[in-house]
């Protein structure tokens, strides 16, 4: 499938420290259309459909992963909230990828190959 990078918007949402900006960033370096929804901080259960993305990714990392990427106070208590915000995009989403273990380029390469097919 060829798409046309310009007008294919690729929504992505997750957690804290999933990935979801590095993940932003490498999709418009590629020349993809991609916006970083903010879906885990906010009240609105369909706060990702007002970016009407052609393509949802949700990205999710545990908590012990967050840590190890970014400097948190949190607990699990918070992590759970964000995944009842998180709750409606992911079950709508196109592509749910766990980012634990993986590397920022297998990240990216994953999407890619995903969208592009």
């Amino acid at each position: 499938m060829s798409i046309d990078k310009d007008n294919y918007v690729i929504g992505v949402v997750g957690n804290c420290a999933a990935g979801k900006t590095t993940l932003v960033s490498g999709l418009k370096a590629q020349g993809f259309s991609a916006v970083n929804i903010a879906q885990e901080h906010s009240a609105a259960s369909q706060l990702w459909r007002r970016k009407n993305p052609d393509f949802l990714v949700c990205l999710s990392c545990t908590l012990e992963t967050a840590k190890s990427r970014r400097k948190i106070s949190w607990d699990q208590g918070r992590l759970d909230d964000q995944w009842k915000r998180l709750a409606n995009a992911k079950d709508h989403c196109n592509l749910y990828l766990p980012t634990d273990g993986m590397t920022i380029e297998e990240v990216l390469d994953t999407v890619i190959k995903i969208v592009s097919n």
